[in-house]
């Protein structure tokens, strides 16, 4: 993150975006899905097709709307688990084999690199969404800006603040 020598309200999602960003295939299963997002330790990424385009994304809400739609809970194997927003343990290997597609959140939220982090908020607040994609011209997934990305940076031009730079 760039954002040391800027003030907080001038930073925008190319210097708070993480990049390169990892992109899951449309075609992966969904169980394929959440063994890539548990290997890279991120709880989304987006969803691309043939072309790299950005066409959905996956999240551990999508985990949680399969899970309230008839997921069986876990047995207690040595299995890996999708963790759900609010910490509840989903086990991917009972999850369906069927693609992606059926269960990621089309149409996600996309900005460009030059959009402020106020308008990165409020996009995040309106949607009631974790996560924006910044993506390139040709809606290729560049970078992704999470809230977290956000409270850091106003975490740390309070710091700045507090010292008095």
């Amino acid at each position: 993150m760039r954002t040391a020598t800027k003030p907080l309200l001038a930073l925008t999602a190319a210097d708070l975006m993480t990049a390169p960003v990892m992109t899951i295939p449309h075609e992966l299963s969904l169980r394929e899905a959440a063994r890539l997002l548990h290997r890279a330790n991120i709880s989304g990424a987006p969803v691309v097709d043939e072309e790299g385009q950005c066409i959905g994304v996956l999240s551990s809400s999508d985990f949680v709307t399969w899970a309230d739609t008839g997921g069986e809970p876990a047995e207690p194997a040595a299995a890996v688990h999708f963790i759900a927003p609010w910490g509840e343990l989903i086990d991917i290997s009972t999850s369906p084999d069927s693609a992606i597609r059926e269960y990621m959140t089309a149409e996600p939220v996309t900005v460009g690199a030059r959009t402020a982090i106020g308008e990165l908020a409020q996009k995040m607040v309106d949607a009631h969404i974790h996560r924006v994609l910044v993506v390139s011209d040709r809606n290729r997934p560049k970078g992704i800006v999470t809230s977290t990305d956000v409270l850091a940076a106003v975490a740390g031009a309070a710091r700045r603040a507090a010292k008095g730079k």
